[in-house]
C-alpha cells in the first residue's frame, strides 16, 4: 500500500484545513520545502490539492503546483479546481501523474471517459468525497446522491482509481471510520486511495488490511501525531 503525504496549497502556502473550512487553516510554509521534506523521508508520490481551486479559484497557485511537478522528481496526483477538460489536459500535459476529478466528474461523467481514452485510465482518478452516504461536491457544500453508486459510475466511465475522503473525520486527527471504506473497496474493482482521519500507524494498518491501495497523510503528519517512516513501515 502506498503512503502519500499531502501538500495542500492555499494562498501560495502549504496548509492543512479542519473539515475543509478555509477559516480553520494551519500554515506550514513553503509547499516545495514541505514536499522535499517528505521526499527526503521516503515519499515516492505526493498528494497535492489546490485548495483555492477547490473553492472556485482554478488558476490560483498554478505556478506553485508547476514547481512541485517539475522540481520534486516524484509522481504527483493533483486535485482541486479541475473543473474542465482544459484544466485536466493542461495538468496532464504539464507532467502531473494523475488528475483527481471531483465536482467535474459528478457534473460531467463523460469527461472521465474522454480523459481515460486519451491519456490512459491510470492517469485519471475520480474523487469520492462523502458526507455520510452522500457524495459531496463544490468544496463539500453540496451533496448529490449515494457515494457508492457514484463510484460505480466513475468506474464505468473509465476511472483507473478512486480517492475516497470521509468528510466527517477529515482534519480532526481522531482516526478513520473503516465501515464506509470497506463498503467502497468491496463495491469497485479499481484501486482506492483513502484520505481523511488517518492519524496513527494503527489506522494505516487497518487500511492496508481492508485492501486500500493508498493512504493520504495530512493533518496528523504535519502535527507530528504520525511519522512518515512509521506509516511506511505499517503499510509494507
Amino acid at each position: 500500500m502506498e503512503v502519500l503525504p499531502a501538500v495542500d496549497v492555499m494562498g501560495g502556502e502549504c496548509v492543512q484545513l479542519v473539515q475543509g473550512e478555509r477559516n480553520r487553516a494551519t500554515g506550514y510554509g513553503d509547499p516545495l520545502a514541505c514536499a522535499r521534506r517528505w521526499i527526503d523521508e521516503g515519499a515516492r508520490r505526493l498528494h497535492v490539492i489546490n485548495l483555492d481551486g477547490a473553492f472556485g479559484e482554478a488558476r490560483a497557485n498554478a505556478e506553485t503546483v508547476r514547481r512541485l511537478v517539475a522540481e520534486t522528481g516524484v509522481a504527483v496526483e493533483l486535485g482541486g479546481g479541475i473543473r474542465s477538460l482544459q484544466d485536466a489536459t493542461g495538468w496532464l500535459d504539464a507532467g502531473v501523474d494523475r488528475v483527481i476529478l471531483g465536482t467535474h466528474a459528478v457534473e460531467h461523467p463523460d469527461a472521465v471517459r474522454w480523459l481515460s481514452r486519451e491519456y490512459g485510465s491510470e492517469r485519471v482518478m475520480a474523487g469520492v468525497d462523502a458526507r455520510g452516504s452522500e457524495i459531496a461536491i463544490a468544496g463539500w457544500r453540496e451533496t448529490r446522491g449515494n457515494y457508492l453508486r457514484w463510484a460505480e459510475v466513475f468506474v464505468e466511465q473509465g476511472a483507473g482509481s478512486l480517492l475516497y475522503t470521509n468528510v466527517a473525520v477529515e482534519g480532526l486527527q481522531q482516526g478513520i471510520d473503516p465501515a464506509p471504506v470497506r463498503a467502497l473497496i468491496e463495491t469497485v474493482p479499481v484501486p482506492v486511495v483513502v484520505a481523511g482521519g488517518v492519524t496513527t500507524v494503527e489506522d494505516v494498518r487497518a487500511l492496508r488490511d481492508l485492501g486500500a491501495a493508498g493512504a493520504v497523510l495530512g493533518s496528523a503528519l504535519y502535527a507530528g501525531r504520525i511519522t512518515l517512516a512509521g506509516a511506511l513501515e505499517a503499510a509494507a
